[in-house]
């Protein structure tokens, strides 16, 4: 594991997925990982602390993640944006090989059974909340978050501190066709105090 990793208090956790950040979904069962790209996933409440992904049905991800009732959600690096995309465009029912072609390495955190993405700048293991209605209707996945850690080179006293980091570890937002952007420059209005 790598030695920058940090626990992230649950009730700091939403603010490593609400800047809006393209993310990697990572779930296992019966022996098999897999790992998927979404940009769709946003904090939903803060205690106990949950999110919400959306994760489509032709995704093998989603057949681990409702199998296992756990998954990873993972915060990719600027350093990784060849990797999202990958993960992003080829599902593993059309290349059981996905993660080794795209060089994945994976790693595993002291009392989760999960995928870790390594290289990634935040991870929040999450239990699912079954809500049958929303997943099939609209691919909705509702989670609470059970445990969270990032990387103290970008992420410290439960703030991102994105402006004073290297570049490579911003985090990526996907727009459409392979284009990202990276976080930018921080703006802060009104009170100075970060709380």
């Amino acid at each position: 594991m790598d030695n920058n990793i940090r626990p992230v208090p649950l009730d700091k956790s939403y603010r490593l997925v609400n800047h809006g950040p393209t993310i990697l979904v990572s779930a296992r069962h019966d022996g098999v990982d897999n790992v998927m790209a979404a940009a769709w996933a946003c904090g939903l409440d803060f205690s106990p602390p949950k999110l919400t992904v959306v994760i489509d049905k032709i995704a093998k991800t989603r057949e681990l993640v409702e199998k296992s009732g756990i998954f990873v959600i993972q915060i990719p690096t600027a350093a990784q944006a060849k990797l999202t995309l990958e993960l992003g465009t080829v599902t593993m029912h059309q290349q059981p090989d996905k993660l080794a072609n795209a060089a994945v390495e994976l790693f595993d955190l002291e009392d989760f059974n999960l995928p870790f993405v390594a290289g990634c700048s935040a991870w929040l293991a999450c239990k699912l909340i079954p809500e049958p209605h929303n997943q099939q209707t609209y691919d909705l996945f509702i989670a609470e978050i059970v445990g969270a850690w990032a990387d103290a080179r970008v992420f410290k006293d439960g703030h991102w501190q994105f402006e004073q980091a290297d570049p490579s570890l911003r985090s990526l937002h996907y727009v459409a066709g392979g284009h990202f952007y990276a976080i930018g420059e921080e703006i802060i209005v009104g009170a100075s105090q970060k709380s």
